[in-house]
């Protein structure tokens, strides 16, 4: 079953922290189940987050370089509970490259845990935005 609100919990989550998550539908559903394309790579960091939370696994395979995607990549059961996404920075580098920092929340065996990166995209050939890889900024 779908989730009603968006687990992203929106465009701008560090700006408006007590803001209303938006509909899933009209934000990272769009991507995920609609066959719409993300306009930036901040869109496609938030619906890559949402996909973890809903186990998709079929949607993150597709928006990761195959060049840097791990073949035993599985979403889907591994136990983990998401528990929010922030994002710290969005950085234009050219028309076809842009970076995201962002914070993961989420608890694994009942730790809680946060995945802090700075995360690089691509638009591939295609014109669409695709996650590279990144580098972990430890605090």
């Amino acid at each position: 079953m779908k989730p009603v609100d968006c687990p992203c919990g929106g465009a701008s989550t560090s700006q408006r922290p007590n803001a209303r998550a938006p509909r899933y539908e009209d934000c990272c559903g769009r991507f995920i189940d609609g066959g719409a394309f993300p306009a930036n790579a901040m869109e496609l960091m938030r619906s890559r987050y949402t996909a973890y939370v809903l186990g998709d696994t079929a949607y993150l395979r597709a928006t990761w370089d195959a060049k840097t995607c791990p073949p035993d990549l599985d979403a889907s059961g591994d136990g983990t509970r998401w528990l929010g996404l922030q994002i710290k920075r969005h950085t234009v580098i050219d028309g076809d490259r842009e970076e995201v920092e962002f914070v993961a929340r989420y608890k694994v065996g009942g730790r809680a845990h946060r995945l802090h990166e700075a995360s690089r995209f691509i638009r591939n050939a295609e014109g669409h935005w695709i996650y590279i890889d990144g580098d972990s900024i430890e605090k």
